[in-house]
């Protein structure tokens, strides 16, 4: 699990999502890549993605529902799952979450 970033530069600008039950910012690394590292807040969203993604979960509980699947997969803090480029995924955060959207 990832527990720091060092020499980031951040955006002071939060992405607020759903009203504010999403928040993250944006962070970019030496080499350039680009990750956001957020809360959402207990509620049940759907995001849509442009490129591919992995969520990794770094604390809190959520099922999440990927596009063209029927059933839910449970998370908690120090998993992840993958999302494809192009798609959507829905998401059940039973508790408070704290993630890293890591794009690919």
């Amino acid at each position: 699990m990832t527990e720091q970033f060092d020499n980031v530069t951040v955006a002071t600008k939060a992405n607020v999502y759903f009203d504010g039950k999403c928040v993250s910012h944006t962070i970019k690394l030496p080499n350039g890549v680009r990750k956001s590292v957020g809360v959402i807040l207990p509620s049940s969203l759907t995001f849509n993605t442009g490129a591919p993604e992995i969520m990794e979960l770094i604390e809190g509980r959520c099922k999440v529902t990927l596009k063209g699947e029927t059933s839910a997969t449970e998370y908690t803090g120090g998993q992840s799952f993958n999302v494809p480029g192009d798609s959507s995924f829905a998401i059940e955060t039973l508790e408070t979450l704290h993630y890293i959207c890591h794009f690919e």
